[in-house]
């Protein structure tokens, strides 16, 4: 079979590209437009590594969203005499397989795009969930003291106790799936960021009823909703729902990640609440959770933002790590850990099919890094 030149694949790929280019200058043409004006995100472009982190996580955010634009090729589709084919090479009816074909003859590039959607539809937002518990216990255990601190903290070192690796592998097999471990854990983790929404507004509209009340009802009314469906699949409107194989990874995240993010703000409200304009609140007469929620943890939120970037990584590597074992994805998918893991049996004579997916990953990683580093760096000059 013909196969394309390095420098005809490497314009092809630039080609196949163009809504990812053209939406990232756009953000970028905008950001920097409006940089003095948008505080800790606008600083961010004031630095070099910053720019180029934010760059390389907006690529495959970007990739992600136009995954359906960008594919050449069905991601499971398998074309016999494309096995194993090296980048570029045409196929028989004259498309062309960019960076080449693997073991089952399946389009390498549009396995790696799709992957990319499947690693961002997870990491995020598992990492928001994560988040909401840690916030929503760690405020009042750091507030509070006492006994409250005492017993959540003893529970957060209990799980980070467990290896995290070793604590993935028990939530997603089979037979903890058959207990029903992960789908108690999601009806209990779910319902955080309701929780959380709701003493948002009680405590900042409290003295307000009809805004509260409008507001409440509405976080209750919605969260519920979605709650029913993500956590037990019983949206009668279809509109929340999530695989069995996907719920349990995504619970294996925000289990995993919630404990850490626990201690960061506790300690983070140990010192905050020491400060004057929490003495002034209190004197004011604020309630505790406006307090927590309304001066501690905007006070808080430089080291919770870095914290963030730094956590979809570790989620990140984590999720490849899980589909690198065939843990908690179905062997077909194109998620990255199971690309490289397909590809790696055959490293010494096709080592294209692991080598893309895994610079991929690598990218991103290293994207968050880079970009945590530099909001890091802003973020102390407040």
């Amino acid at each position: 079979m013909a196969e394309l030149g390095w420098p005809a694949i490497f314009l092809r790929l630039a080609l196949q590209f163009w809504p990812v280019w053209l939406a990232l200058l756009v953000v970028f043409a905008v950001s920097l437009r409006t940089r003095r004006r948008s505080g800790l995100y606008g600083r961010l472009f004031d630095s070099p590594l910053g720019m180029v982190g934010f760059g390389l996580v907006m690529f495959w955010v970007f990739t992600a969203l136009c995954a359906d634009l960008l594919l050449m090729f069905d991601p499971l589709g398998q074309i016999a005499q494309m096995k194993n084919k090296v980048p570029g090479t045409i196929t028989p009816d004259g498309a062309v397989y960019l960076l080449g074909g693997d073991n089952l003859g399946r389009d390498v590039f549009s396995r790696m795009v799709m992957g990319a959607r499947r690693v961002l539809a997870i990491a995020p937002a598992a990492t928001v969930f994560a988040f909401m518990v840690g916030v929503t216990l760690g405020l009042p255990a750091g507030y509070r003291g006492g006994r409250l601190d005492a017993g959540l903290s003893f529970i957060a070192n209990l799980v980070l106790a467990f290896p995290v690796i070793l604590l993935f592998y028990l939530l997603v097999t089979p037979e903890i799936r058959a207990t029903g471990l992960p789908a108690a854990l999601a009806a209990v983790l779910f319902l955080f960021p309701v929780l959380f929404f709701t003493l948002l507004w009680n405590s900042r509209f409290f003295t307000r009823p009809a805004k509260r009340n409008l507001y409440v009802g509405l976080t209750l009314a919605l969260g519920l909703w979605a709650w029913s469906g993500l956590a037990f699949n019983a949206d009668p409107l279809g509109v929340w729902s999530m695989q069995p194989n996907m719920l349990n990874v995504f619970v294996s995240v925000v289990f995993v990640n919630a404990p850490t993010v626990f201690r960061i703000v506790r300690s983070l409200v140990m010192d905050i609440k020491t400060r004057d304009y929490v003495a002034a609140a209190q004197t004011r007469g604020e309630g505790p959770w406006y307090i927590m929620l309304w001066e501690i943890l905007p006070n808080a939120r430089g080291p919770l933002i870095v914290d963030f970037c730094l956590r979809i990584g570790y989620t990140t590597i984590l999720l490849g790590t899980l589909g690198f074992f065939g843990l908690g994805v179905s062997p077909e998918s194109p998620d990255w850990g199971s690309t490289i893991n397909a590809g790696r049996r055959l490293l010494t004579i096709a080592p294209h099919p692991a080598i893309v997916p895994a610079l991929a990953l690598l990218s991103l990683v290293l994207g968050l890094n880079l970009l945590a580093d530099a909001l890091r760096e802003q973020s102390l000059k407040d």
